[in-house]
């Protein structure tokens, strides 16, 4: 962060208007991306999909097997073709998520194997129901943005069960949904769902409100399903992540640097593709960091290092102008605790203060195994918060309360000043799960502890909000394209 004084005129007022931690400079961030540009243009990459690799050929790249070499040119090419905004709806087609500068929006995750059921506190694997009541929760929760499945339910066809759980976000919530695809067939179900609650194709094109979420493992390695998905996505101008995910000193280089250098290089690859078959396909490129316990084999999601390698990852990205995908909310404990709160807290205020653009993760504990919707509140909390922090303080004319100041005079107080009044709201962040009563209140209400607290408003919702409901008529499409994908 820089502390440097500014000297200005009033003709030419600097603000900082948000508070950003901008870790790397700009020349750093010019260097991880040159370095980026010579991997894919030296080393390359393995593309195991022949139309990509047909239509990378095409364009110029060099093709020896699986093995494509890309011209910087190019890379740079499809960098000022990819937009520098992306902009996601919610289910109503109100502008929600506006994916540019330094804008952080937060959500849950989605490839935990196991949840915690916040009514009976068993551990087990999630189902369509758990899909659902992460919909509610989320739609309830004034600082999660997003939604994702937290888990893909069990209890249907494993090759069906990600077009069940965006039919259980997409009925249970108006927020957007970003979708994990497992192939083609699956993503047009999907699309299908999307449409029939757009009303056409064109319209959610015009203001989609799902985000497919496309992953490779790195390595500089792209399967053929991987990059299926991504022509899918852009031929039908879907918005689609790019996220590549790597294991510091295993899949990718121990050092930072040479982590985010491998990430960005695989990101390119999924980037040019898009922007090949469709000049100005939106895309959102990131990836998830982490290391390995050489002992236990265990990826930790708390260490410091996944939120330190995500910071410089969406750095550079918002140096190269495309919005960024990271991670944040999650912890390697095992319950609500002390651990859990520390873990998430950090991750949490680290991504937004990075201006990560779409903050995914919030929820999961035991390193990604189980998903908690309660730590999901929890970290709601932390948001808002974090939200306070990024806010900063405004300045003008207004808000320096000169006049109050000098109404007022020495020894006075200003609790009946308009301008408080007016102010204090606003200006002030409040508490929803955390305490700040004086002790007697706090004993005549219970005594209850934080995870008491948060358990009780996790359910709480869950018993209560219910968001708005589709039509009969969507809701009779959707179950058409269920009924399809189920048949097959």
């Amino acid at each position: 962060m820089s502390t440097t004084k500014s000297r200005y005129t009033r003709a030419n007022y600097a603000v900082n208007q948000t508070t950003v931690w901008e870790m790397l400079s700009e020349d750093q961030c010019e260097e991880l991306f040159m370095t980026a540009l010579e991997v894919l243009e030296r080393t390359g990459a393995e593309i195991l999909n022949e139309e990509a690799r047909k239509i990378f050929e095409k364009a110029g790249c060099w093709v020896d097997g699986n093995r494509v070499r890309i011209p910087s040119a190019l890379s740079e090419w499809a960098v000022r073709s990819a937009p520098s905004r992306v902009t996601v709806c919610d289910r109503n087609g109100k502008r929600a998520l506006k994916l540019e500068t330094t804008n952080a929006y937060y959500g849950p995750g989605h490839g935990n194997t196991y949840v915690i059921d916040p009514l009976t506190a068993a551990r087990k694997k999630p189902v369509k129901t758990d899909v659902a009541k992460t919909g509610v929760v989320c739609d309830g929760l004034k600082n999660v943005d997003f939604v994702m499945s937290n888990g893909l339910p069990t209890d249907v066809p494993k090759s069906t069960a990600e077009v069940h759980a965006f039919e259980a976000l997409v009925t249970n919530t108006t927020k957007p949904i970003i979708q994990s695809i497992q192939g083609v067939e699956q993503a047009q179900a999907i699309l299908d769902i999307a449409t029939a609650v757009a009303g056409s194709l064109r319209e959610f094109q015009k203001n989609p409100f799902a985000v497919f979420l496309i992953e490779t493992e790195g390595t500089l390695v792209h399967s053929e399903a991987t990059l299926a998905k991504v022509l899918f996505a852009a031929r039908n101008g879907v918005p689609y992540i790019y996220a590549t995910k790597l294991i510091a000193g295993e899949t990718s280089p121990a050092t930072p640097a040479g982590a985010i250098v491998v990430a960005l290089a695989d990101d390119l690859v999924g980037i040019l593709l898009g922007q090949l078959v469709r000049q100005g396909a939106p895309v959102i490129a990131g990836g998830f960091f982490t290391i390995k316990n050489q002992e236990t084999g265990i990826l930790p999601y708390g260490a410091p290092e996944v939120s330190l390698m995500g910071t410089g990852m969406a750095n550079v990205m918002r140096f190269l102008r495309i919005p960024s995908f990271g991670f944040a909310g999650a912890t390697d404990a095992k319950e609500s605790d002390a651990q859990m709160g520390l873990e998430a807290a950090f991750s949490i205020l680290h991504a937004g203060m990075s201006g990560t653009s779409l903050i995914h993760g919030c929820g999961q504990l035991e390193y990604g195994l189980t998903g908690s919707l309660e730590l999901l509140v929890m970290g709601d909390e932390v948001m808002g918060m974090t939200r306070r922090m990024m806010k900063g303080v405004e300045v003008n004319e207004e808000r320096l309360a000169r006049g109050v100041i000098d109404e007022v005079q020495p020894a006075g107080h200003y609790l009946g000043e308009d301008h408080t009044l007016k102010f204090f709201r606003s200006e002030f962040w409040w508490p929803t799960v955390m305490n700040r009563t004086r002790i007697a209140e706090w004993e005549a209400n219970g005594a209850k502890s934080l995870g008491q607290r948060v358990k009780e408003k996790t359910q709480s919702i869950i018993k209560t909000h219910q968001a708005e409901k589709l039509s009969e008529e969507v809701l009779s499409k959707i179950q058409t394209v269920l009924d399809r994908v189920d048949a097959r």
